[in-house]
């Protein structure tokens, strides 16, 4: 199964090819990863031993791999093309994790914002950011001292030859719309990008050059968001989503589009790519018969039934007594057909697609660049 997808991966490309446009070449010594449950690849599992079980796994890996996904995410196809493994968590030591090519500190939950005592994952962005200063210091440390450890650690080069990848804020924007409202959430969002600001600031500091920022998705599109906000039709956008939600991904990604010129800008060795997950997940979700999918925005793994099939009393795998009746949410047969796995999160059919886009070049490039029609949505206001 992983030879196909692989081969569905490098056909789109080849197909990109013949239509003028010109892919990335995805090729660094190392991959630093920083996120939410998007890009986490089993730290959430390590850190706090969050219970990530069957049925998720089943696609491809055929097990739990701490991923919240059927099987695997858009970084995992990212480490494909460089013809890599995936990136293992810096939070999971178990099985003598190689770190040659890079360390995700990544984690399902992550805020950009400091934890708070209602947050799922404490390693918001800030914390993930300290974790890599220290894996840093150590390693250059552990080299110094066995030179043998190069097979297992990366090279003092690779930390300023590799990539920085970025892919969080959207628990921010999701845990504010839960309480806020919407002015409330957009005078927020400044905080919010203060705080990656930091961060990347001091990565930069750290000898990190090459920067890739992903931008929100459409937050209004999870079934979760529709299930709980969207009970009035009029909250609903013509495509389903929930309107407000989206908006607000809209102005944190216009925001954050400025942010990443700024950097391109202060920062005078940086080369930042700025990519534009929104459109991407939104074009798969408007357009999703075109691209070889049957349900766009019911979960495939939930309980309910269409049109969502999400009740927020029960998870993905879980069996509960609800009403008297026990019952369990149980996965889609066919999961290649849906876009949503379990209500928050994309199946692996879908992340293979969104891959496949971002690395055709056409939703990617220099932040200081804004002419792209991918970005006509930033003049949102």
């Amino acid at each position: 199964m992983a030879l196909i997808f692989f081969s569905l991966l490098t056909i789109a490309l080849e197909f990109l090819y013949l239509r003028g446009v010109t892919p990335f070449n995805f090729s660094y010594p190392a991959v630093f990863n920083f996120g939410d449950s998007n890009s986490d690849t089993g730290g959430l599992a390590a850190g706090i031993a969050f219970p990530v079980g069957p049925p998720n796994g089943q696609t491809y890996f055929l097990k739990p791999s701490g991923r919240f996904c059927d099987g695997r995410l858009i970084i995992d196809f990212l480490m494909d093309t460089m013809g890599v493994s995936p990136l293992n968590s810096y939070l999971d030591s178990v099985g003598a994790p190689s770190f040659e090519r890079g360390c995700n500190f990544a984690t399902g939950g992550s805020t950009i914002l400091p934890a708070n005592a209602n947050s799922i994952s404490p390693f918001s962005f800030r914390i993930q950011v300290a974790q890599f200063v220290r894996f840093k210091a150590r390693v250059l440390e552990l080299l110094a001292k066995d030179k043998k450890l190069r097979k297992f650690l990366p090279s003092e080069d690779s930390f300023r030859q590799g990539l920085y990848m970025f892919d969080i804020g959207q628990n921010d924007l999701d845990a504010a719309l839960y309480s806020k409202s919407e002015d409330q959430v957009t005078a927020l969002i400044p905080t919010i990008l203060a705080e990656l600001e930091i961060g990347i600031k001091t990565l930069y500091n750290e000898g990190a050059r090459n920067f890739w920022i992903h931008n929100t998705g459409p937050l209004g599109c999870l079934p979760r968001i529709i299930a709980i906000f969207g009970k009035d039709p009029s909250t609903l956008d013509e495509v389903g989503c929930v309107k407000v939600h989206n908006h607000a991904a809209m102005l944190f990604n216009t925001q954050l589009h400025s942010l990443s010129m700024k950097f391109q800008e202060q920062l005078p060795e940086s080369n930042v790519t700025y990519t534009d997950i929104f459109s991407i997940k939104f074009n798969l979700i408007s357009n999703f018969s075109q691209l070889g999918f049957k349900q766009p925005l019911s979960a495939c793994c939930g309980y309910g039934g269409p049109p969502l099939n999400f009740d927020t009393r029960i998870a993905c795998g879980e069996t509960k007594n609800l009403n008297g009746t026990l019952v369990t949410a149980k996965p889609c047969n066919n999961t290649d057909e849906y876009v949503n796995w379990d209500g928050n999160h994309y199946t692996e059919a879908a992340n293979l697609f969104i891959s496949s886009q971002i690395l055709s070049g056409k939703y990617s490039g220099p932040a200081s660049i804004d002419e792209y029609p991918i970005f006509s949505w930033l003049q949102v206001e």
